[in-house]
């Protein structure tokens, strides 16, 4: 099992449409066979940071996850006027 850390920084007064777009983020990943569990936490000292703390059964099944359509639908949503800045990912605990 590996953790990731995916960190979005989004456009003053985006915040509500990110965290709806999150909710239906999530039933993608729930429908990989290697996703265990995501949440979307907000950075209380600065309001515009999210991170989604994201379990998956390894590596491969997250950069599987991260090279399908449907991930690139939902970023490609994000460039329009959603994210301030590129998404940082980070993997802990890799394999």
């Amino acid at each position: 099992m590996i953790t990731i850390g995916m960190n979005y920084e989004i456009v003053p007064g985006r915040d509500r449409e990110f965290e709806e777009k999150f909710r239906t983020v999530i039933d993608s990943f729930e429908q990989n066979a290697g996703h265990h569990s995501s949440h979307l936490f907000r950075d209380v000292n600065s309001p515009q940071s999210y991170l989604i703390h994201s379990e998956w059964e390894s590596k491969d099944a997250f950069l599987d996850f991260i090279r399908s359509d449907e991930f690139r639908r939902v970023t490609s949503w994000g460039r329009e006027g959603i994210l301030a800045d590129r998404p940082r990912h980070r993997i802990y605990g890799e394999e």
